[in-house]
């Protein structure tokens, strides 16, 4: 039996927001901007075969407080830039910024994000727990319209604690007047977003656009956003 909700945690990214093609048509415009082909990078694809693996790994260092945005964001431009035999930093730098202004500018969403949201909010206080950077996310909540639905928004900045720690879950409970069994959290990772809320006694909405095959004990389970609305 589903619970009466009383407030409704999303995940921004990947979930409502679709980064993969927005940082895809950001990387894609860099490499022409910039004339990275003129710098001896063959393509676009030789360069996002580098940069995808380096990317993942920084970021998984940044999860547990490795590394800092600021490192993570140059870094995974330098270190491709250099794999590629490019030690350019000053490139590397441009591309760190271009992409961070690049990509919040995108205003892509999966189907019925919008559709989803407004059926929602008329019903629920609606609220986003994001590990991504502050300043862009904003930008993206704003540049979307997004940013109506949602009574607050807690970054991982501000809570001091990223998903999948216990932390940011309390720190979201407390600033919102949530009580962890009167909450759902929506979310695309079955790490970072469903075991995180389930830690915390908080049901979890798993949102498996790809169709992924998975054994985790997830409270509901929808293959598209659209869904969401018949089951709240």
């Amino acid at each position: 039996m589903i619970r009466a909700y009383k407030h409704i945690f999303f995940d921004l990214d990947h979930t409502l927001w679709d980064f993969e093609r927005s940082a895809e048509e950001t990387k894609r415009e860099m490499f022409e901007t910039l004339k990275l082909k003129d710098r001896g990078i063959e393509s676009y694809e030789a360069f996002r075969e580098n940069y995808v693996g380096i990317n993942l790994d920084l970021w998984a260092l940044y999860r547990v407080d490795k590394i800092g945005k600021v490192d993570l964001n140059f870094r995974r431009f330098y270190d491709t830039l250099c794999k590629m035999g490019i030690d350019d930093r000053s490139l590397g730098e441009a591309m760190a910024s271009g992409f961070i202004d690049g990509i919040s500018s995108k205003t892509y969403l999966f189907p019925f994000a919008k559709e989803t949201l407004e059926y929602l909010y008329k019903r629920y206080p609606l609220h986003i727990i994001t590990n991504g950077f502050e300043e862009v996310q904003f930008r993206k909540l704003k540049n979307s319209g997004m940013d109506r639905y949602f009574t607050s928004v807690i970054t991982s900045e501000e809570a001091g604690s990223k998903k999948p720690d216990a932390e940011i879950f309390q720190f979201s409970l407390r600033k919102t007047g949530a009580l962890a069994d009167e909450s759902l959290m929506v979310g695309d990772d079955l790490l970072v977003d469903m075991a995180g809320a389930r830690q915390m006694g908080i049901d979890q909405l798993y949102v498996n656009h790809e169709k992924k095959i998975h054994d985790e004990p997830v409270t509901m389970e929808v293959f598209s956003l659209e869904e969401i609305m018949e089951l709240l």
